[in-house]
């Protein structure tokens, strides 16, 4: 995305032009500008290329591997990853207001949206559809994916305390069934048909590895220098030519792009910031269980201090046993030795009276 980012810049620059070209001669409304195209994206009538226009109720469909950016007038970002169709179904802005109400839909595949100026002024007014009910974005970033039998909706951020002081993310996940609010960030619901969205849960690495595959074709999108310096160059050239047909002049322009500069510094600062507090979190928990174990685990000191103890009391014990069956060897042998002189005593006594009574 990094490489992105110039056409990005460039691209959001057309935004300001188009705010005031929407309401044009043409019949079709205009909504927004694509970004970035990775691999085959298109709708039902043309190829999708970046700095391509973008009309309300176009079906954008992209194939396996692919994936498209699409700049709307009010700043949102809807990144369609693979394998996806998405359409706009209402688009109303108006720009002196940065007032409106936006409404996608998506058939199949994964859509992330990062919300803009309509959302910033009244969050509830940016709403994704999908089979099995609603969600309301509230002024964040989050992504979903709508598979055959259930659609997964994960919140990005950013979070509750985030330093740069930005609105704290939230979708609202809801059917006629129930709903749950996601409002802490990489948090995730599940909706099904005929059952109320799941409670919210944090989402596991096997869940998250699948969320960015679908958008990794995008992420990846490479484009050769040399065809995006012509773009750049093109997309200035026009530019220049139809703001200065409006009027715009050249510190108006540096303005615009100093806005949007600013803002991608933002988002990205906040992830950032997201990232370190789930580092500093993670850390505290593996420096918690590390000194469980350690705990649990007996010092190897006090190890050799028990096999030293058990040895010796092992011996004490041999040692006892020796003295106690000599002692009981001397018993028998005293015994042994009175009755044998006893038994001795007593034929000498027989002997003696046997002799008196043949004297008599």
């Amino acid at each position: 995305m990094k490489k992105l980012l110039n056409i990005f810049v460039a691209t959001l620059l057309m935004l300001n032009f188009f705010i005031l070209s929407a309401k044009s001669t043409d019949q079709k409304q205009i909504i927004g500008v694509v970004g970035a195209v990775s691999g085959s994206v298109k709708t039902e009538t043309r190829d999708l290329n970046t700095g391509d226009k973008i009309f309300l109720n176009e079906m954008i469909i992209s194939s396996a591997n692919s994936g498209a950016q699409i700049l709307l007038l009010d700043q949102s970002t809807f990144t369609i990853g693979a394998e996806s169709e998405v359409v706009m179904d209402t688009f109303i802005y108006d720009p002196k207001q940065n007032d409106g109400v936006i409404v996608a839909n998506v058939k199949k595949g994964s859509l992330k949206v990062i919300s803009g100026l309509i959302s910033k002024k009244n969050p509830d007014n940016l709403t994704v559809n999908v089979p099995e009910g609603t969600l309301g974005s509230r002024g964040t970033e989050f992504q979903t994916i709508v598979d055959k039998k259930k659609t997964q909706t994960l919140l990005i951020g950013p979070g509750k305390d985030n330093t740069l002081g930005l609105r704290p993310g939230a979708v609202l996940v809801a059917n006629n069934k129930g709903s749950t609010l996601l409002n802490n960030p990489y948090s995730i619901s599940t909706m099904q048909k005929g059952k109320a969205p799941s409670q919210a849960q944090k989402i596991t690495k096997n869940q998250l590895k699948k969320f960015n595959k679908k958008m990794k074709a995008v992420r990846v999108a490479k484009i050769d220098p040399s065809t995006k310096k012509e773009l750049k160059k093109e997309i200035k050239q026009d530019l220049k030519k139809e703001l200065k047909s409006l009027g715009f002049t050249k510190e108006e322009v540096k303005v615009l792009v100093k806005q949007n500069v600013k803002k991608n510094k933002k988002i990205k600062k906040a992830k950032l910031e997201d990232k370190k507090n789930k580092s500093n979190l993670n850390n505290k928990k593996d420096k918690k269980k590390k000194a469980k174990v350690e705990k649990k685990k007996p010092n190897k000191k006090k190890k050799k201090a028990k096999l030293k103890n058990k040895k010796n009391n092992k011996k004490k014990a041999k040692v006892k046993a020796k003295g106690k069956s000599k002692k009981k060897g001397k018993v028998k042998n005293k015994k042994k030795n009175k009755k044998k002189a006893k038994k001795k005593k007593d034929k000498k006594k027989k002997k003696k009276k046997k002799k008196k009574k043949n004297n008599n």
